[in-house]
């Protein structure tokens, strides 16, 4: 069995609208303390992040108290959703949801962050079979992840955890069947099968 624990990044500041830089607000990185105690004892093997800011600075804490390197996977990346900051981001998400081929202009559609998504889970799920792996990860991406093992998860279960930051997703495989998922709100600490 290898177990993946996908852990969306704590809040951000969103000021700063730039998805590859845009680092932890002071309240995330105070949050990213909850991810570092939840892990501690789940004998982690190995650290993967996402290559945006926000997703490493979230695990990094508990990767340095481990003594584990973080090995960025760009595949992990969160969808991008134009060259421009979208203002209306509810309505945005709505219309992605309903249709997972809708994107604009310069960014990518729900259905081919899901592809890039699991196509990085796939290769992580070969090379390091039976082992246990936390991932860096973002809201959106997580959430197609979720929905390709789930497709009853859409819009309202998403909106659910979209102010949710952090929030754990562990992911329990046999070679690479899904065979349990789990989500965590680090807040109240519960874990409740999906």
């Amino acid at each position: 069995m290898t177990t993946v624990y996908f852990v969306r990044h704590a809040e951000p500041n969103y000021e700063n609208h730039d998805d590859r830089t845009r680092e932890l607000s002071p309240k995330g990185m105070e949050d990213r303390r909850l991810v570092t105690k939840f892990l501690s004892d789940k004998k982690v093997d190995v650290v993967l992040s996402s290559p945006y800011r926000r997703a490493v600075d979230t695990v990094s804490e508990f990767a340095e108290s481990q003594g584990l390197a973080i090995r960025i996977v760009e595949d992990f990346r969160e969808r991008r959703i134009d060259s421009e900051w979208i203002a209306d981001f509810l309505s945005f998400s709505r219309a992605q949801w309903a249709d997972f081929d809708y994107r604009l202009l310069d960014g990518e559609c729900l259905r081919e962050v899901q592809e890039r998504n699991i196509r990085a889970l796939n290769s992580v799920l070969e090379e390091y079979q039976g082992k246990t792996v936390a991932v860096g990860s973002h809201g959106t991406a997580l959430s197609t992840i979720v929905n390709y093992y789930d497709r009853r998860f859409g819009y309202q279960e998403f909106d659910k955890i979209r102010a949710l930051m952090p929030w754990i997703v562990r992911f329990t495989f046999d070679g690479k069947n899904c065979v349990d998922m789990k989500q965590y709100d680090l807040f109240g600490e519960k874990g409740n099968d999906m």
